[in-house]
């Protein structure tokens, strides 16, 4: 009885033992792809780029200690002074520096409030141009960061023009909106800032939207008054080539470049950055005039010295003083998709 209880149970066992083991299951996240190599020519535009950031903090830091020892050198003149003097001219020395600083603050709160008239008027009047930052998905946080300080060039910018335009941010969401809220004073900025993409915050006007993109066929040759024009701001460094110009044709509305190729031959790198897009437009609010704008904001490095022949009524003799700002308008590097004339 013992063997045929043992038998029946050895049976059972048999009956509920699968016919095959069961295949064991990984759920661990596939390894990542290994990323392409890049190309030789690449990785000479980025050692490029590479040298010219390290150029550029190097040129920071020593202005940044020049300005250190002149202040120290100043201070210790202006001390030199007092001590030598007698009580009665210190007296009148501290005075006067007393006056000329208390003129100084009187003539920036008067700059200031002209300032805030022509944005006041801007607003109501003004040339409308739209800063579109809705592509956070598509950058790292340092490029955002990067975007956030052409934004900052660009108010600036418009803040002191003499006609300035009615400055939009459209898309401001997530880390684009954190990163905007950490710049000094942005609470109080006076321009429009819109969480929502400018297709929907000005669904009304969608005839009038007009996407600056390098790879249109329509030349912008003036800037009308009812139009809307879209800067695309993203830090892609020429990752997302004709993304613009993908969303403008998706989303049904206009597109245009600025003409460029018609005042000027530019050189290997036809990247303009935000700042400089809107420098230009801006400029031409104030001039009327495409030359004088191109030529006044785009930096020599990026033409290559040989000009076209233009129309000479369109041609205007630049000041020594444009010539100069060539560098200080350059600022941080951040690729965009700039509407030259001839695609990226």
């Amino acid at each position: 009885m013992a063997a045929a209880s043992e038998n029946d149970d050895t049976s059972l066992n048999n009956q509920l033992k699968p016919d095959s083991e069961p295949t064991s299951v990984n759920l661990s996240p596939p390894p990542p792809a290994e990323e392409k190599p890049l190309s030789k020519n690449a990785q000479k535009k980025q050692l490029k780029q590479q040298r010219y950031e390290a150029k550029k903090a190097e040129k920071k830091a020593q202005e940044k200690e020049h300005k250190r020892k002149e202040g120290e050198r100043k201070h210790k003149e202006w001390e030199e002074t007092l001590a030598n003097a007698t009580e009665e001219e210190r007296l009148k020395l501290i005075e006067s520096r007393r006056s000329l600083r208390k003129e100084r603050m009187e003539k920036r709160s008067e700059e200031k409030e002209k300032k805030m008239e022509r944005l006041t008027k801007a607003k109501e009047i003004g040339q409308n141009i739209v800063i579109d930052v809705d592509f956070p998905h598509l950058m790292s946080e340092s490029e955002i960061s990067s975007l956030v300080q052409q934004i900052m060039y660009c108010y600036a910018v418009n803040g002191r023009s003499s006609s300035p335009c009615h400055l939009w941010l459209t898309g401001v969401q997530g880390e684009m909106s954190t990163q905007l809220d950490k710049l000094p004073g942005f609470e109080k900025w006076f321009i429009e800032k819109e969480s929502r993409c400018y297709i929907e915050a000005m669904a009304d006007r969608k005839e009038n939207l007009v996407y600056l993109t390098a790879d249109s066929e329509t030349i912008l040759e003036d800037l009308d008054p009812k139009d809307i024009y879209i800067i695309g701001g993203l830090v892609d460094r020429n990752r997302f080539k004709g993304i613009t110009m993908n969303k403008a044709q998706e989303q049904g509305i206009k597109t245009a470049k600025l003409p460029i190729g018609e005042y000027m031959k530019m050189s290997s790198s036809q990247v303009l950055t935000v700042n400089q897009v809107l420098e230009i437009l801006v400029k031409f609010l104030e001039t009327r005039d495409w030359k004088t704008s191109f030529f006044t904001v785009i930096p020599q490095r990026k033409r290559t010295g040989v000009d076209p022949v233009v129309d000479c009524s369109k041609s205007e003799r630049l000041s020594e003083e444009h010539q100069e700002e060539d560098d200080h308008l350059e600022r941080k590097k951040v690729c965009v998709e700039a509407p030259l004339e001839s695609g990226s």
